[in-house]
């Protein structure tokens, strides 16, 4: 199911077999380069809040974003989700999304679960539409801070009113808690690593993370910046947690307008069939 692209536009498209929800801001695939963003472990279309307006206005290029299978308003994702569900889901479900929305040249920008989802995409799938990477509170490995968090999130669920505020954004809240959450603490994802993704990177990648990041350390910037044949950008931000898009939301816009601004630049010096 293709997706009728105009600024502002809402909808669904059909990929990985579901009908997932989404919106569109500024021009289309057709008439500028496109920011298809991918949330986070909990998030949803909604829960971008006003980002994908600002970032459009930033860079003058198309937003889109879309709600993952089990996450706001797109279809359910049968429990218990498998404990690999971020590289079935770069690999199997965002190629059908690209070409549902006619993706022709532009970047992948993901926030923690979606950065680890971009990454895997451009190390896995040979995609040349794909320039770019932003890669915001990603992670390649566990680490026992995040998990600890996790564990913080699982009984926050249980026993106070996040499921009724998950409630307001996700039709099935338990569906998108109960796969994100329990892949993380399932006794086999301990030794979950994805990083050899990083090696197979060949587009620029612009690294964010906020200092006080609670769901992971630096050590995660620091893979990409040691592993990566592709050039590789890094904002650390104080005063940052694990959401830099509202932690430190103009700094942010700035990074990523000047990393879009350069990639445009590279593109515009090419020869023809480079």
């Amino acid at each position: 199911m293709a997706f009728a692209w105009c600024d502002g536009a809402s909808g669904f498209v059909e990929a990985g077999g579901k009908r997932l929800e989404c919106r569109a801001v500024g021009p289309a695939p057709h008439e500028a380069p496109t920011i298809v963003l991918l949330h986070e472990g909990l998030g949803c279309v909604a829960l971008w809040r006003g980002f994908p307006e600002a970032l459009a206005h930033a860079t003058g290029m198309g937003v889109f974003v879309y709600s993952r299978a089990g996450y706001g308003q797109s279809d359910a994702n049968p429990l218990p989700w498998p404990l690999d569900y971020m590289t079935r889901e770069a690999v199997d479900v965002l190629p059908d999304v690209l070409d549902a929305i006619g993706f022709q040249r532009g970047i992948l920008l993901g926030h923690s679960d979606g950065a680890t989802i971009a990454a895997i995409h451009a190390g896995s799938v040979e995609d040349f539409r794909v320039r770019g990477l932003v890669l915001m509170a990603p992670h390649f490995f566990t680490e026992e801070i995040g998990l600890a968090e996790i564990e913080k999130a699982r009984d926050a669920y249980e026993t106070t009113d996040l499921r009724e505020k998950m409630a307001k954004y996700h039709k099935d809240p338990d569906n998108a808690f109960r796969g994100w959450n329990d892949s993380w603490l399932a006794p086999g994802f301990r030794t979950w690593n994805v990083a050899d993704v990083i090696d197979y990177l060949r587009v620029p990648v612009l690294a964010i993370q906020g200092e006080g990041d609670q769901y992971g350390t630096l050590a995660q910037i620091d893979e990409i910046a040691t592993r990566a044949y592709a050039p590789v950008e890094t904002l650390i931000l104080s005063d940052c947690r694990h959401s830099p898009q509202f932690d430190q939301p103009e700094k942010v816009l700035t990074a990523i307008s000047d990393f879009t601004t350069r990639l445009e630049r590279i593109e515009a010096a090419e020869p023809e069939g480079i």
